[in-house]
């Protein structure tokens, strides 16, 4: 009821300011992705306006706690689940991710590419998550809609 009330009041404003409505905005954007619900949505945009007006891919992925830290020496390369992250962020995208990871083909192909190589869950969740976050970061570039008919190559 409030999401529909929300909807046209955002149709309203945009014929009112000029803009054209039937050109998605981020909110629309980001709700057509896999495993992003209402809640994931308010989160996201509440957490990283910023981030996602930017469309910073780098910062995102930083942010939600999807990119990983590398350690190199030189004998040595350790990579390690990143610690300097927003915590709500980091449930937020990996709830969305638990949801995209058995809906979506892509993100089920993804998913059990990982666990077949004997990944822990969280790690093949981090790794749906730093997908949808690429796919997110494309599409609020081109202003288009995730489709499941498009596959990757």
């Amino acid at each position: 009821m409030k999401l529909e009330s929300l909807s046209t009041i955002s149709a309203t404003t945009a014929i009112n300011s000029g803009m054209n409505p039937s050109h998605s905005s981020d909110r629309d954007i980001l709700a057509s992705l896999p495993g992003v619900g209402l809640i994931v949505l308010a989160k996201l945009l509440g957490e990283e306006e910023g981030a996602i007006r930017n469309r910073d891919y780098t910062a995102l992925r930083c942010s939600t706690g999807v990119a990983p830290v590398t350690k190199r020496s030189g004998k040595s390369c350790r990579v390690q689940h990143r610690r300097a992250t927003n915590p709500r962020l980091v449930d937020n995208m990996y709830h969305g991710a638990r949801v995209a990871a058995p809906r979506d083909p892509l993100c089920k192909q993804r998913y059990q590419a990982l666990c077949a190589r004997g990944h822990t869950h969280g790690r093949e969740l981090r790794s749906v998550a730093d997908r949808l976050i690429a796919v997110a970061c494309t599409m609020l570039k081109t202003g288009t809609l995730y489709r499941r008919t498009i596959v990757e190559t």
